[in-house]
């Protein structure tokens, strides 16, 4: 009893990890230091096809690496492109400002998986909402119209300028 506590301050009772080494088991779990957009394509895309904007650090294989382990999204294949950013715009003191570059990744989806981007602001018709929110837009139209009409005795002096 005595020899194994005696041991145990000879060593180091802290547990070591072994180094990384490729092929390894995994050992720790961490979150990810990349943060990647979901963007609506400019130009129609196939219904395979993802577009994100990824970093610029992030690769290939890093990014199916990360919508597979975490998302559980089937990957086909990965295509990226380094979108320049604009150097047009000057500043106060003219000088030029330039914004930053980024990537542009393409995720072509497994076999008979189709992504279609979703409608966030879908467009309802007139009648549904109809005469509730005119009545309440002719209200306030009304109400400005009243608090627009000038004060005879500021002389014509407009009501915003005012002490």
């Amino acid at each position: 009893m005595g020899g194994q506590h005696s041991e145990c301050h000879t060593h180091s009772c802290t547990h070591r990890y072994p180094l990384y080494q490729l092929g390894g088991p995994q050992l720790r779990v961490f979150r990810t230091n990349f943060f990647i957009q979901l963007v609506r394509p400019g130009r129609p895309q196939p219904e395979d096809t993802v577009q994100f904007r990824i970093p610029m650090e992030m690769t290939r294989l890093d990014l199916r690496n990360y919508l597979q382990s975490i998302y559980g999204v089937p990957v086909a294949a990965v295509r990226t492109r380094v979108q320049h950013g604009s150097n047009r715009k000057r500043d106060h003191r003219h000088v030029r400002v330039k914004k930053p570059d980024y990537k542009v990744a393409y995720v072509q989806l497994a076999h008979g998986q189709t992504f279609t981007f979703p409608e966030l602001f879908p467009e309802q018709p007139p009648d549904a909402k109809g005469s509730e929110d005119l009545d309440l837009q002719d209200h306030l139209l009304e109400q400005e119209q009243q608090r627009q009409i000038s004060d005879p005795r500021r002389g014509g002096v407009p009501s915003w300028f005012s002490l």
